[in-house]
């Protein structure tokens, strides 16, 4: 559910929140509540049979016992056209009146989530929205249209499945992504999260001198994997509508491939010869044809990396290698 991402959220800025699972109409909601509260190492407060309304105003009352300063309630699933639920979730907000209300939106339902929003916002006053399924940028326009028909802005944006997949929401940075223009400075702060200062640089003196390996090539893989999905990070730098195609499927076998050579191999790759490969591929399950091909293409991307390092030639084009196009 939205409120485990939302909370650790909250954690990595402020206290821990006590969660509520207050789904009274669907029992795996109050599990999946209580599965995100051990992940997180925080507190959640249930009463399986309770009502809704009642069981939050008694959180309220036990998060006020044990100190915790934030509360976040995670109210049903629900259609604005299902009268009897929203006069629950109306009682809830008189019942615990909440510093602040946030309704949670499908990106990928389109018009429903315009209408849902509307009508949410007349029958709650909301303070917000929070827009999930927002994973790619051909999906911006219903953002422009909630907050169009509400008048209220989106706080956060759902960008994945995982907990830390929630981020805040900055219209001028979907405006460039919907212009096709890119996300650059999320794509900065993504990789401020995954490498550090000493690390950037120590990449860049080896990209200028030419001394990339192969162990820094897979480094630097697992560490662009931990920023997210390649095809989301190449739509922050405006290649998300091109014809540029990853194929995130072949990168275990890089991976594989790369494991598979001893260090000495991997720190010298242009010494990989005939038997080499063949000793390489048997050990990590692709052919020595595959072997070859990811050699060349190591090979075709230190040239490309260290012109770019360099600023590249003015006005000349260059051609990516053929393991990112």
């Amino acid at each position: 559910p939205p409120a485990g991402s939302r909370a650790r959220y909250n954690r990595t800025t402020g206290p821990t929140p006590i969660m509520v699972a207050a789904d009274g109409k669907r029992p795996p909601g109050a599990a999946q509540i209580e599965v995100r509260g051990r992940e997180l190492n925080g507190p959640v407060f249930s009463e399986p049979g309770g009502r809704p309304p009642a069981l939050c105003k008694d959180a309220l009352a036990q998060a006020a016992k044990t100190g915790r300063a934030v509360v976040i309630i995670d109210t049903a699933g629900r259609l604005h056209i299902d009268e009897e639920m929203m006069r629950e979730v109306e009682q809830i907000s008189q019942k615990v009146k909440p510093h602040q209300t946030y309704l949670v939106c499908n990106a990928t339902t389109g018009q429903d989530a315009v209408n849902s929003a509307k009508e949410f916002n007349n029958r709650l006053e909301l303070d917000g929205i929070i827009l999930t399924m927002l994973d790619g940028d051909a999906r911006g326009g219903a953002a422009l249209s909630i907050r169009a028909v509400t008048g209220k802005p989106i706080k956060f944006v759902g960008v994945g499945e995982k907990l830390d997949r929630l981020e805040e929401f900055h219209p001028d940075r979907m405006a460039s992504r919907i212009l096709g223009m890119g996300d650059v400075v999320s794509l900065v702060e993504k990789a401020q999260e995954t490498f550090t200062q000493e690390q950037a640089a120590d990449l860049q003196k080896k990209l200028r001198k030419n001394t990339l390996n192969l162990e820094d090539f897979l480094d630097q893989l697992r560490r662009m994997r931990k920023m997210g999905p390649l095809s989301e990070l190449l739509g922050m730098i405006g290649m998300g509508g091109s014809d540029m195609q990853v194929d995130e499927s072949e990168l275990p076998q890089v991976e594989a491939i790369i494991l598979s050579m001893t260090p000495y191999e991997r720190r010298h790759p242009e010494h990989i010869d005939g038997s080499r490969r063949r000793r390489i591929a048997a050990g990590s399950g692709p052919s020595p044809t595959d072997v070859n091909a990811l050699l060349k293409q190591f090979k075709q991307m230190k040239k490309l990396m260290r012109k770019l390092a360099r600023g590249g030639k003015r006005g000349r084009k260059v051609q990516l290698p053929p393991m990112f196009g």
